[in-house]
């Protein structure tokens, strides 16, 4: 295999040739940075889809509760998604405690967001007298916007690259060790976490009742995401500072089992929940 990966290395794809740059406006005194603008996207989107489906019979929540979400979700995707990066993949960062602050650079845990999230719309839920679980149904169906996004702006700054390869779309990134061809992991990534993982809880939303089974939709996104994650990591380049552990799997697989579970559960018990009653 290695030989094959050498060998394909002449034909292979280079990033740099592809004209990408992780700064999409350089003002001099200010640079902003695609990694940035897909955060912004992924939550705008994801606010106004959400605004979509709250519009329909039987929604957890008014207008003015989907927009107080939007801050705290915003919240916690930052601060969940940068600490549990922090201290699950780069702890070495505590010892410049200003370099935290640094999200630009990237550095971000999916995890962490997603419990960030998630303890977000508690706060919400319970402040309002709603009900969490169904409001993270809603949630649910608009994180695939912030995931696509987000692996698009991995590939834009070259980041988060794949395990060498001799596939034809194999890609050479400036920053991977021994100049090896690799998968754009990041683009399966978007693929399945972003446009397949959305249009699956699209169309249960808008095609099943599964919206009125409170649970069900976050459990199938749990589920869908942790099964992507989960097949993905084998295609893509272990963090350099883990590698593979010490009990077979890397540390994004070893962090998506409890979402698998948790979305088996959900899913399998949703029908035993009170069922809305949409008039």
């Amino acid at each position: 295999m290695q030989q094959a990966v050498i060998a394909n290395a002449a034909q292979a794809i280079h990033w740099a040739d592809l004209g990408l740059n992780p700064i999409a406006l350089d003002l001099g005194f200010l640079q902003i940075h695609w990694y940035s603008l897909a955060y912004i996207a992924g939550i705008l989107l994801g606010w106004y889809y959400l605004t979509r489906l709250i519009a329909q019979p039987g929604a957890p929540m008014a207008r003015r509760h989907a927009d107080d979400l939007v801050f705290y979700a915003t919240l916690g995707i930052l601060i969940g998604g940068r600490l549990a990066y922090v201290f699950f993949y780069q702890p070495d960062i505590l010892l410049h405690p200003l370099d935290v602050l640094k999200l630009w650079q990237g550095g971000m845990s999916f995890h962490g967001g997603a419990l960030g999230v998630a303890a977000g719309i508690f706060y919400m839920a319970r402040r309002n007298g709603l009900s969490w679980l169904r409001i993270h149904d809603y949630v649910a169906c608009c994180a695939p916007f912030g995931l696509f996004f987000g692996r698009i702006a991995n590939f834009v700054n070259g980041e988060l690259w794949g395990r060498p390869t001799d596939v034809p779309w194999a890609m050479i990134f400036p920053g991977a060790p021994d100049g090896l061809p690799r998968h754009p992991s990041q683009l399966y990534e978007a693929g399945l976490e972003g446009i397949v993982l959305g249009l699956v809880l699209s169309f249960f939303f808008w095609r099943t009742d599964a919206r009125n089974q409170p649970g069900k939709l976050v459990g199938i996104f749990l589920l869908g995401y942790g099964l992507s994650r989960f097949v993905v990591e084998y295609f893509r380049e272990p963090d350099a500072q883990l590698g593979t552990l010490s009990w077979g799997l890397t540390m994004g697989q070893t962090l998506t089992v409890p979402m698998l579970l948790g979305g088996l559960y959900l899913i399998a018990t949703a029908s035993k929940r009170t069922p809305v009653n949409v008039d």
